[in-house]
């Protein structure tokens, strides 16, 4: 899918559980890849992308999973999340080619592309295991939220195989599961929201959850003194323009963290908290401000689950 991998075991591995545990990895990455990637032309979804046809598509149990679990959450968020952007990505310089415009698409590009993008356009039969489009130039970019998807499939893996305790990490989202390296929760850095990099703002400890972290100090570039981000506002078509730098969101699944951290970035800091607080959603949001520092804003569900908040839980003394 365009990107990196790690995983980590905790617990002494012979040669051959350490060749099953690689086996997995790969096995469950290599699935994913090859179904959900737009990286490689002969993927699953690239070949549902290319079709012009209306009518119902076989598809895979795992790509109608991602695309069921992305219209859910796009319906929750009010339309914040879609995975239908593909040719606004396009024009912005998000996608496969990388080429940067030397000027922003006019709002009539926009109109006209977005007149071919759209969750309401793509339908999903579970039952009959189907992907169907409305609009024949229909097509799916699923990177934010199939990074996380593959950390799944993996921790679930790797439990089959029965070891408990370890942390994966697939495109920068994370599942930890069970105890780390030295007993207790995983410890687990969510990174500054600064060009540089490599800046612990917060250090989280997470036990069976997943940490996904979406913001627009990676993926940009700028036009006229003006940041541009890779995350679109699918109600406009245009990059999204509030001073939210990132949002970091705690989940059951990693998917569900990758997801929602990509809609709670669209949102905003106001919206995006309101909503988050009102799916009981942990969230950490990290907001630019004009000194160039950060303000803080986090969910109640979030705030519980800070160490100092767990240790006083754990030990009233």
């Amino acid at each position: 899918m365009g990107t990196t991998w790690k995983v980590t075991v905790v617990g002494d591995l012979a040669p051959a559980d350490e060749q099953a545990v690689t086996a997995a990895i790969q096995r469950e990455l290599a699935e994913v890849d090859a179904q959900m990637s737009t990286w490689r032309p002969d993927s699953e979804i690239v070949a549902f992308n290319t079709s012009t046809s209306t009518d119902p598509i076989p598809t895979s149990k795992p790509l109608l999973a991602v695309v069921a679990l992305s219209l859910e959450i796009h319906t929750t968020s009010g339309g914040a999340f879609d995975i239908t952007l593909a040719p606004l990505l396009d024009a912005w310089g998000f996608g496969p080619s990388g080429h940067k415009p030397e000027t922003p698409p006019t709002q009539d590009v926009l109109d006209a592309l977005r007149a071919r993008t759209g969750a309401d356009k793509l339908h999903v039969d579970l039952n009959a295991s189907t992907l169907q489009k409305t609009e024949p130039t229909l097509s799916l970019e699923v990177s934010a939220i199939a990074p996380g998807y593959a950390s799944d499939r993996i921790a679930a893996a790797l439990i089959k195989l029965g070891h408990a305790n370890h942390l994966v990490d697939v495109g920068g989202e994370f599942l930890a599961t069970g105890e780390g390296p030295q007993g207790g929760p995983w410890r687990l850095g969510i990174e500054r929201p600064e060009t540089t990099g490599g800046t612990v703002h917060e250090v989280v400890l997470l036990k069976n959850q997943a940490l996904a972290t979406s913001g627009d100090y990676r993926n940009y570039y700028e036009r006229d003194g003006q940041r541009l981000s890779h995350t679109l506002d699918p109600r406009t078509g245009r990059p999204i323009a509030h001073k939210l730098a990132s949002v970091s969101v705690i989940h059951r699944s990693a998917a569900l963290a990758d997801g929602w951290a990509t809609a709670l970035n669209v949102l905003g800091p106001d919206a995006g908290l309101a909503l988050a607080e009102q799916q009981a959603i942990p969230a950490l949001f990290l907001v630019r401000q004009d000194d160039g520092g950060f303000r803080e804003r986090t969910t109640t569900h979030f705030a519980a689950l800070r160490p100092s908040t767990v240790q006083s839980t754990l030990d009233p003394s």
